[in-house]
């Protein structure tokens, strides 16, 4: 039972680098699309910086909570008091993260929305 649930810790925890590593491809795509065309046509049309900040931070914040569930099943495996003290310091680190990307995105939203 231990054995399986390091297992799906260690799934749940790649699927988030898999979410992270997608959301950085995809917005360092846009960017590299956007100035290609940008040198090619010389033209100094307004790129949506925030569209790429919007795409990667919300990949980000989904990979963090990925990574949080992946530690709680950790600590489920092996609930030492040690384990729960450095769980609780990951989740608030990652939380707090969480809360300010989530509010950068938010703001990011509502001002490409103008």
């Amino acid at each position: 039972m231990q054995q399986a649930l390091d297992y799906i810790a260690l799934g749940i925890g790649s699927i988030a680098g898999l979410i992270i590593i997608y959301g950085v491809v995809l917005g360092t795509g846009e960017l590299v699309r956007h100035e290609w065309r940008r040198f090619a046509t010389d033209e100094e049309k307004a790129f949506a910086f925030e569209k790429v900040r919007y795409d990667i931070g919300f990949h980000l914040l989904l990979g963090l909570e990925f990574l949080i569930a992946a530690d709680i099943m950790r600590t489920i495996v092996r609930p030492s008091l040690e384990e729960l003290a450095i769980l609780g310091g990951i989740v608030a680190i990652r939380t707090v993260i969480s809360y300010f990307l989530g509010k950068e995105i938010d703001r990011g939203r509502r001002g490409s929305s103008k």
